[in-house]
Parts: structure tokens; C-alpha cells; sequence
């Protein structure tokens, strides 16, 4: 199988396994981008413990699920935001979201990959990976 957006398929997987109300994920193949991304959904609150397994090949992730996840997946394209854009969100990505405070863009900056709400306190920009609430 050819993985083309492993971050789109670690997303839909989790969200998958929330509708399924499974107890954890197993995330293949695992990446470095997958694993920041997992931080910052279980600093936010909305996964529990992870882990890396190396397998010798890929690699997997086991993700701990507290259902707490409604929806959640990849923004494709990529769109570029500026700390502006951070502060009020345009409406091409305001689109993901259900309403104003409920969930999270994840985002991939110079200080590492974080939350909207974290980028606009840290005054940066970056590029949308994802979104979740």
C-alpha cells in the first residue's frame, strides 16, 4: 500500500477509532511530524498516553483514546498563516471549526508544531496542518 499524507492517515485513523469507541489506535507508519501533532492533541486534552514502537520497518504508534475527539483530519492544502490570521482566523479556515472556542488548528511553526491559540501567544506564524474538536 502507498501512503501518500501519512499525517491525513494517522488523523483518520484516530477519528475512526473514536467512532468506533475503540479503547486505542495503532497508527502505521509513524513519523516524527505524526508524533508532534499527537502531543499537542493530548496537551489540549483530547488523546491520552502514546507510544512509539519500532518495529524494524515503519515504525507504529499506539495511541491511548478518551473519546473525547468529535472530528478531526488533515487541512489540505496546507495553508500559510501569518500571527494575524492567528489572532482572527480567516474564513477558508474558520471552515473546520464548529464554532469559535470549540477545538483546535494545528499548526507548524518555527517554535515547533502547536495549537492556534498557543501561536498567537507566542507571536509567530506558521502553516495549518490539521484540525480537531
Amino acid at each position: 500500500m502507498v501512503v501518500i499524507n501519512p499525517l491525513a492517515n494517522a488523523l483518520t485513523t484516530i477519528y475512526n477509532n473514536e467512532m468506533r469507541r475503540n479503547k486505542q489506535a495503532i497508527i502505521m507508519p509513524a513519523s516524527k511530524l505524526i508524533i508532534n501533532v499527537l502531543r499537542v492533541m493530548q496537551k489540549e486534552g483530547y488523546i491520552g498516553e502514546f507510544e512509539y514502537i519500532d518495529d524494524g520497518r515503519w515504525g507504529k504508534i499506539t495511541v491511548q483514546l478518551l473519546g473525547r475527539v468529535n472530528k478531526c483530519g488533515p487541512i489540505t492544502p496546507r495553508y500559510p498563516l501569518t500571527y494575524r490570521q492567528m489572532i482572527d482566523l480567516p474564513d477558508y479556515i474558520k471552515r473546520y471549526l464548529p464554532s469559535k472556542e470549540i477545538g483546535i488548528i494545528i499548526v507548524s511553526t518555527s517554535k515547533g508544531v502547536v495549537s492556534h491559540k498557543e501561536a498567537a501567544r507566542m507571536r509567530v506564524g506558521g502553516v495549518a496542518l490539521g484540525y480537531v474538536y
